[in-house]
């Protein structure tokens, strides 16, 4: 075999090796993004808009709420919109029912309605949604509890009102509590409806 022949080989055997692992390296790109993505969209239905970013919407509307600017701060006068909006950024947790251990979505609500309301609720949100008051959408006041068919039973998740579609709740793992804009198609079409509580609070008629 002549030496250029081994040379050719040998090259050719290098750029397999290296489009191997130029492959390789592509495909543990592309998981990385996938899990980036995942994490940055880590609401319920991968839906996340970072509450903390002024550029987006969900997070002017919070910018509001801590400067006083704009009409939307009068708004936030109910004790259990007030109270659930002391919790922004903190993790989601399933089960979890004190900022120390984290919130999942009836976690939050019923840790803000104990303490700025008094009222003991239950811990899931399906058994939340049989207490209170029921309201129809276009009636939605701050306060009021809004829920969502996200697990395939019709209350599954449930939210805080505040005013201008807007909501506030604990999404899914490895999010955090946060503000979700209700016009978003995701949580328009899993919307299955309100109620208001006001202690003593009596269970609703479904």
């Amino acid at each position: 075999m002549s030496v250029f022949t081994s040379a050719a080989l040998h090259l050719r055997s290098s750029s397999r090796r290296l489009g191997w692992v130029a492959a390789c390296a592509l495909a543990v790109a592309l998981t990385g993004c996938a899990d980036s993505n995942k994490q940055a969209g880590s609401g319920i239905g991968g839906y996340s808009m970072d509450w903390r970013n002024a550029t987006d919407p969900i997070g002017a509307f919070v910018n509001r709420l801590r400067n006083g600017s704009g009409l939307i701060i009068g708004d936030i006068n109910h004790p259990l919109a007030a109270q659930a909006l002391t919790h922004l950024g903190i993790r989601y947790s399933w089960g979890g029912k004190s900022p120390e251990t984290g919130f999942d979505c009836s976690g939050l609500v019923l840790y803000s309605a104990q303490q700025s309301l008094g009222l003991k609720l239950p811990p899931r949100a399906d058994d939340i949604a049989r207490y209170g008051d029921i309201i129809k959408r276009n009636d939605l006041a701050v306060g009021d509890l809004v829920f969502f068919n996200t697990l395939g039973t019709r209350y599954s998740h449930v939210g805080v009102y505040l005013g201008q579609d807007k909501f506030v709740h604990s999404p899914s793992r490895g999010g955090v509590v946060r503000i979700e804009d209700m016009n978003l198609r995701y949580w328009t079409m899993r919307y299955t409806g309100a109620r208001r509580l006001s202690p003593p609070t009596e269970v609703a008629t479904r």
